[in-house]
């Protein structure tokens, strides 16, 4: 079983109320082999929903903000928190997240400025599913593993 953005199946969980569908991964979940999850929404977030990015406070903390100005830190690591649990009690190893997004991007988000600049680093979910020992891949690599 993989872990698998909602998104990425079709569901229509984005941000702006629409989805990412990858072919490969529908196929994989009509399989069967998908628990599909949207972080945000599991941490409480609406669809629609203001574009958030991590954006690093005055003292140096790393906080998700949207481009309104709200903060959404907390609701994005409950997202992330569930998510995990959701892995362990399925013991699930292997996740497969939509990328650039501030829950699911892989070593690519966006800077924090709105200005569809990327950068280097994970988005909340991603890091917290590493850093439990959770193999992280996105759409555009995972078909490398499986």
């Amino acid at each position: 079983m993989y872990l698998v953005s909602s998104c990425l199946i079709g569901s229509k969980c984005r941000y702006k109320g629409n989805a990412a569908t990858c072919e490969g991964l529908l196929k994989l979940f009509e399989e069967g082999k998908v628990i599909p999850v949207c972080p945000e929404v599991l941490g409480g977030l609406s669809i629609p929903r203001d574009p958030c990015e991590i954006v690093k406070s005055e003292g140096g903390q790393l906080r998700v903000m949207s481009k309104s100005g709200n903060d959404f830190t907390d609701q994005f690591i409950n997202g992330a928190r569930i998510t995990l649990e959701i892995c362990k009690n399925a013991n699930i190893n292997v996740a497969i997240l939509q990328s650039r997004s501030p829950s699911c991007g892989l070593k690519q988000i966006y800077d924090g400025t709105f200005s569809k600049t990327l950068i280097e680093g994970n988005g909340v979910t991603a890091d917290l599913l590493e850093k439990n020992g959770i193999k992280v891949l996105n759409e555009n690599n995972f078909w490398k593993y499986l």
